[in-house]
This record gives C-alpha cells, sequence and structure tokens, in this order.
C-alpha cells in the first residue's frame, strides 16, 4: 500500500494540539534573529472560525516564518479567546520579546476584514457561514483559504466562484487530499489510462446520524448565537445543533454527502479529468429521519452519469474512499493512501515522459501561502471546489426528490425541472443576503 505523504484528516486533528503545545516552548523561526524573513515580507492572516479544524488551520500557519497572524475571529468568546492565547503565547516565545499581546480577538468577520493588517483570511466555520465571509473577502482583495465544502447550495458556490474571478484573488479549499504523492499518483494512473478504460468511479462516504430531538437550552455566556445561525432559520438554541454537530443538520450543512464527499468526490473528479464540469444525469435514494434534530440522510446512493459513459456511484454502504474501475484494473484511494491496485504491479509503474503529470503539493497550507506570494493558482482553487461540491449538493436535491435529473454543467441548470431548480439556492434570513 502506498501511503499518503502528509498527514491525514484524522492525523491533523490529533497533532494539533501537540503542536501548539511543542512548539511554544523551543526556538522556532517566526520572528527569530536568524530569520531570513523581514516583517514586510510576512503574509498576515486572520483566522476566521477557530473550532476543531479551525485550530488545526491556525496551529499550521503558525509554523510558517514567512506567516503572521494577526487576528482570530469567532462568535463563541471561549474558543477566540483561546485562539488569541495560542498565537500571542507562541509569537511572544519564537520573539523573545515581553509583549504578550500580538493577535487581536473578534466576534464579527467584518470587522477582521476592514483590519489593514490582514492580507489573506482562514475561513473554518460552519458550512452555513463558507460563503457570505469569502465573497466579502474577496470584495476587500482579501486572499482565502476556505474548509470544505465551500458552500450550502450551488448557487453559493457560483456566487464564490465569480467573485473570486471578479476581484482577482486567491482561493484554496481545504481539500487537503490532493496535497499528497499517494492521491496524485492514482489519479496519474486513471488519466493516463493504466487502468484500461475508465468504467466506473466509486465514493464511500459514512453514514448519517439521528438524533432525538433535545429539550432547549440556556444560551451560553459569550456565545452569540443569533450571529452563529447567520442567514440560517431561527432556531431554539441546543447544544447539539451547534459546533462539530451541526453538519447533520440540513439549515447548516448536507451531512456525510457534502462532508466526506468534499474530500472523495473531489479525487473522482482530479482521477476523471472533469474538474471543470460534472456529470450529466443523477438519481438517488437515501433515508431521511423523520423526527428528531439531524434530518441529513443516514443511509444513501447517489448514481450519476458523465458525458463520456462513465458511471460515478456515492455510497454510504461502500469502502470509505474513492475507487476507479477500468477495464484493465482498478485502484483504491483514500486519506490513508492507496489501499488496493489490480493488478499490483500498477504500484510500481513509472510515468512516461509524455504522460500527464497533475499538480503537485506536499502541504496543502504551504501551497496556499506559495500561491499567494506567487500570485499563482493553488492546488484546489474555488471552481474546482465548486464544482466538487455541486455534485454532492445535487446528491442531496436527488435524494429527496426521488426522480432522474438532467443537469447542464455549462448552464448549472436541470432541463426542464423547475421544482430542482428552485432547490439549487435557499433563502437567508435577513438582512443576510448573496451580493
Amino acid at each position: 500500500m502506498i501511503r499518503n505523504k502528509g498527514l491525514s484528516r484524522r492525523q491533523l486533528l490529533q497533532s494539533s494540539a501537540a503542536i501548539g503545545v511543542a512548539t511554544c516552548g523551543r526556538k522556532a523561526q517566526v520572528w527569530a534573529q536568524d530569520s531570513p524573513t523581514q516583517p514586510s515580507d510576512r503574509l498576515q492572516i486572520g483566522i476566521i472560525g477557530v473550532g476543531g479544524f479551525g485550530m488545526v488551520n491556525l496551529r499550521s500557519m503558525l509554523k510558517f516564518h514567512d506567516v503572521q497572524i494577526t487576528a482570530v475571529c469567532d462568535v463563541d468568546e471561549t474558543r477566540r479567546n483561546r485562539a488569541r492565547t495560542v498565537v500571542d503565547s507562541y509569537y511572544s516565545e519564537t520573539k523573545r520579546s515581553s509583549s504578550s499581546t500580538w493577535c487581536a480577538a473578534h466576534g464579527d468577520f467584518r470587522e477582521v476584514l476592514a483590519r489593514t493588517d490582514v492580507d489573506a483570511v482562514v475561513i473554518s466555520t460552519p458550512d452555513h457561514w463558507h460563503a457570505l465571509p469569502a465573497i466579502a473577502a474577496a470584495k476587500a482583495k482579501k486572499h482565502i483559504y476556505c474548509e470544505k465544502p465551500i458552500s450550502l447550495t450551488v448557487s453559493e458556490g457560483r456566487a464564490m466562484s465569480k467573485a473570486v474571478e471578479q476581484h482577482g484573488v486567491i482561493f484554496q479549499a481545504g481539500t487537503q487530499l490532493r496535497s499528497s504523492d499517494a492521491t496524485r499518483f492514482a489519479c496519474e494512473l486513471v488519466r493516463n489510462g493504466y487502468l484500461g478504460q475508465l468504467r466506473t468511479i466509486h465514493v464511500g462516504t459514512p453514514r448519517g446520524k439521528t438524533l432525538p430531538k433535545p429539550p432547549e437550552m440556556p444560551i451560553p455566556t459569550g456565545f452569540d448565537y443569533d450571529r452563529w445561525l447567520g442567514p440560517a432559520p431561527i432556531q431554539p438554541y441546543t447544544e447539539r445543533r451547534c459546533h462539530g454537530t451541526f453538519r447533520f443538520i440540513f439549515d447548516y450543512s448536507g451531512g456525510e454527502i457534502t462532508d466526506h464527499g468534499a474530500h472523495y468526490i473531489d479525487i473522482a473528479q482530479w482521477g476523471h479529468g472533469s474538474e471543470l464540469s460534472g456529470p450529466i444525469e443523477y438519481e438517488g435514494k437515501g433515508n431521511f429521519p423523520t423526527d428528531g434534530l439531524f434530518d441529513t440522510a443516514t443511509q444513501y446512493e447517489v448514481s450519476c452519469r458523465y458525458a463520456d459513459g462513465v458511471r460515478l456511484i456515492i455510497s454510504s454502504e461502500k469502502a470509505h474512499g474513492t475507487l476507479f474501475e477500468g477495464s484493465e484494473g482498478k485502484i483504491h484511494i483514500d486519506d490513508g493512501g492507496i489501499h488496493l491496485a489490480e493488478p499490483q504491479s500498477l504500484i510500481t509503474v513509472q510515468l512516461k515522459p509524455n504522460d500527464v503529470r497533475l499538480y503537485r503539493s506536499q502541504d496543502h497550507h504551504r501551497n496556499f501561502v506559495d500561491s499567494v506570494q506567487k500570485l499563482s493558482q493553488p492546488i484546489a482553487p474555488v471552481e474546482v471546489a465548486h464544482r466538487t461540491a455541486t455534485i454532492a449538493h445535487i446528491g442531496n436535491i436527488a435524494m429527496k426528490l426521488g426522480r432522474n435529473l438532467s443537469w447542464n454543467p455549462i448552464t448549472e441548470e436541470f432541463a426542464g425541472d423547475s421544482e430542482a431548480n428552485a432547490m439549487l439556492s435557499r433563502p437567508m434570513r435577513a438582512p443576510w443576503k448573496l451580493d
């Protein structure tokens, strides 16, 4: 088995706390006397959303000598103060200075975007809070690293891509499986015909969860729940509605098909060579909870067809990851590396000089920083991420409608289906709206 070089999603989460502790106790490059980077050369970053993966992103950015985190933002006062403490402690230690306040803390992302000492933002909020900060950041000429899935709806993703292009900023999606040797190699094998004619791509994602309806709870002190809801409908506060389990509620996310699917569908698109397009036909079936707090699909299967006849099947009942099946072989990849190759000789293939070579990145966060500094395309740009998210969103639409859907990837509309087209967007609670 070929392992991914770099950390998996699981390893990132497990190691993030250790990074924060270990780096504060040793000499580091940031602002050290022997650092080659001058203050004017550093990329100044604001972190918007400092929950689980927000802190992973923050600690990854901390390690770069040419990056300075100048602000953190969260609607949860406890979280944003914790994040500021991590940044201040790290910079105070590595700078060897008596100052203890390097990083500002905000409760409103617009305050971060208004700062002149912020060049770029990292958006690690729940899914329903991706589009609005990203579009506002693009308008403010701030570069963007945004967690996946980048949007809550197809319309949001299109608006994000349009804003990034219009304002000329760099956008990197947090689909870090692209930044691994194993993923790239597997997709290169597919692209160059080493599996023969590609026939089917299987994407396995986890089953969803159920939760009985919990009682309404008092809003915790220091938590701006109204701002957390933002454009989503007003609902009574209960702990499991927010933070990590928001992804199982349609008001804020799309379930596992959008969460893990953002990674594995992305790999399917990369290997198939359809990153700027997508399937043209969809059908799906799923089991949705009829009561309780969670309402996204628990078990599901979505079958898609590309214009070239290749089928993409997304299922909660298959092995997690992306399995490419061709006329002469198959290969399976997930965040741990290549788990299956038939024939086994695929593992030792040496690409020929004229074979297609895909974008190489071995550190997803570093790739974003380098792309901003060079004003070059990152490995996971906004249009690619939008097309991946679109497949997952349409999967949910197909499951809910329970009928075949004909999709035009160019116009981004369903053929002759006004009901399905109405589901490409959702109303936003005032005063929030897509500009």
